[in-house]
């Protein structure tokens, strides 16, 4: 199962939200969606979900164009989040399962697995609105969660949780995918995307400006040794290019086509006096972020009419605010 985004584009006005996004996500991967606040991030996953139409170009699922029926499919965790505040725990996921089709037995299975799996199975029979945050968090997580969909778009699933809930629901979703599931979640939590996802979409403009695992963005035409010794070494008269960092520290650059500079930075800094350190350095996805992305436009216009009517065009249903009117 393949979600494939193709040359998506979409404007707000003058705002070009979408400028050729595109982007492929996978059976059984976790696929971090990083970029900064208006990068487009959030209308890409509207256009994934069929709540936005782009302007241009094509969402296949399977190799072919998503249907509503695929839709129902989706596990879905908006940035905004969507769930009734005054509707307790346990109906209100029994009610979402239903609108994806399970039927009441089926719904209320979910409804206990998830809400025990994700450790809010005391508060079944509290509103929504009486969780702290981190609890209305990994309710929302259950509603995405509860209908086993094969395909999860999560927006900003770990803002504002403590580092207990981080780690319940990158176990859920490490699950989720090794049970063959796609699942794609933005965040600005960096270092969590790099230590959870198997490959990362860093948006910029509009658009994907670079993508692939994080050894693969980590590959420049350079590599960095940081070397620590006692002494002053004479790396220039090795060939080497370097840097003082510190008082013992040095940064040297060396061309990975010159397959012998490493050993010679190393017996450079031996004549120098004792080595304490001698490691080649990995970029983390923070500087790899910071390398990639310039400034990105303002955030596109939303409009409120187009966010209360999110959950209606995704399940082609009338939702109401109201618990009665189920």
């Amino acid at each position: 199962m393949v979600l494939q985004i193709e040359d998506l584009h979409k404007s707000f006005g003058e705002i070009k939200a979408l400028n050729g996004m595109s982007f492929t996500a996978r059976e059984g991967e976790l696929f971090g969606f990083v970029g900064s606040n208006g990068a487009g991030k959030t209308t890409a996953m509207r256009a994934i979900l069929g709540v936005m139409s782009p302007d241009s170009g094509r969402v296949t699922w399977k190799g072919e164009p998503l249907t509503f029926e695929d839709r129902q499919n989706i596990g879905y965790m908006p940035e905004e989040r969507g769930l009734y505040p005054k509707m307790k725990v346990a109906d209100q996921l029994i009610y979402l399962a239903r609108l994806h089709g399970m039927d009441k037995n089926e719904a209320e299975r979910a409804m206990e697995y998830w809400t025990e799996r994700l450790g809010i199975d005391s508060r079944r029979e509290d509103a929504v609105q009486k969780l702290s945050l981190g609890n209305q968090q990994r309710c929302q997580l259950a509603a995405a969660l509860v209908s086993q969909p094969d395909l999860l778009v999560l927006d900003e699933p770990f803002s504002g949780l403590d580092p207990v809930a981080v780690d319940v629901m990158s176990d859920v979703l490490r699950e989720r995918a090794r049970d063959g599931a796609t699942v794609i979640f933005s965040s600005h939590q960096l270092e969590l995307v790099e230590k959870l996802c198997d490959r990362v979409g860093i948006v910029s403009r509009g658009r994907i400006v670079a993508e692939g695992t994080i050894d693969e963005l980590r590959t420049s035409d350079t590599v960095d040794y940081e070397i620590t010794v006692s002494g002053t070494p004479d790396f220039a008269a090795a060939g080497l290019s370097a840097r003082r960092e510190g008082e013992d520290s040095w940064l040297v650059t060396i061309d990975p086509a010159d397959v012998e500079a490493e050993q010679r930075a190393l017996k450079v800094a031996q004549a120098a006096g004792p080595v304490h350190e001698f490691r080649r350095m990995r970029p983390h996805l923070t500087e790899l972020f910071r390398g990639v992305v310039s400034s990105d436009p303002a955030p596109e216009p939303e409009k409120s009419e187009e966010k209360r009517s999110g959950l209606a065009k995704l399940f082609n249903v009338k939702l109401f605010g109201k618990r009665g009117d189920k």
